[in-house]
């Protein structure tokens, strides 16, 4: 695929559930288990397909950020 292309045309690069399982380090059931959850990024139906702009994923990811005080409590495991 050429992204610069796409940014170009003011497209945003998308994954396959494949390719976004790949980034993570997740098996690709993994990815359709979290969505089945509602705990996964949101995707885009392309016919039987879906995609996953890069956006999306940054923003999910985001989300799941700890934040910096919890990791800093006495007691808690890291």
């Amino acid at each position: 695929m050429d992204t610069e292309r796409l940014t170009g045309l003011g497209l945003e690069p998308v994954l396959t559930t494949s390719e976004l399982a790949e980034y993570l380090g997740l098996q690709v059931q993994a990815i359709y288990d979290l969505r089945t959850d509602g705990r996964g990024p949101s995707g885009i139906r392309v016919g039987r397909e879906i995609r996953y702009r890069a956006s999306d994923v940054r923003r999910w990811l985001d989300g799941l950020h700890e934040p910096e005080s919890a990791l800093n409590r006495p007691g808690v495991e890291h």
